[in-house]
């Protein structure tokens, strides 16, 4: 990854930040940041975790800004070298699922759930046409401090494709935008679809 967390931690209680300012956990100074990883706002006060880049368009760093689940599921590495310094509530709960995300190369390429608008797409999996109105994954891919469009897989796909089944609760988690009817729908379609097109 090209980020090596140091031995030594600025801390206080309210913020975590490693000498190199590569990656900080802090809670958020206004509710104007958003989640690199879900798109939603990031609440004033609520904590938030931060990857610290140099910016490609100006001189000085840019700052990625996460909720911490959403870094768990999208950037684990990057997580996992600043989660032990932290006293996040939650710490337990982040480290399993930043190490579920890398226990499976694909997981952090997750980048929810939406139906087919269009019968265009082919899926990365099997490259069969995905479906107009069939669930589908979008999928992205993390470069320059960038998630970059990478298309989809069919929900059939999954297990073939990100070597899991257990994928649920990333893929709800990354869907901010589905109503609770798409969301019972989705669940109901992931209990029934178990196997991957051939």
């Amino acid at each position: 990854m090209g980020f090596e967390a140091p031995p030594d931690f600025a801390t206080d209680s309210s913020s975590v930040i490693l000498s190199s300012v590569s990656y900080v956990f802090e809670p958020a100074s206004s509710g104007r940041s958003k989640c690199r990883g879900c798109v939603r706002p990031i609440l004033r006060g609520e904590l938030r975790f931060g990857e610290r880049l140099p910016n490609p368009y100006a001189d000085g760093e840019m700052t990625l800004w996460f909720h911490p689940l959403c870094a768990a599921y999208k950037r684990p590495e990057a997580l996992l070298q600043v989660l032990p310094e932290t006293d996040a509530a939650d710490r337990d709960w982040l480290e399993r699922a930043a190490r579920g995300s890398l226990a499976h190369r694909r997981l952090p390429r997750i980048d929810g759930a939406e139906r087919s608008p269009s019968g265009q797409a082919r899926c990365r999996n099997c490259r069969q046409s995905i479906e107009r109105g069939t669930w589908r994954i979008r999928l992205v891919f993390y470069e320059e401090g960038r998630f970059n469009p990478a298309g989809f897989v069919h929900l059939e796909c999954r297990q073939v494709y990100f070597e899991s089944n257990d994928i649920l609760d990333h893929v709800l988690h990354v869907s901010p935008n589905l109503s609770g009817e798409e969301r019972e729908e989705l669940r109901r379609a992931c209990s029934t679809n178990r196997a991957g097109p051939a």
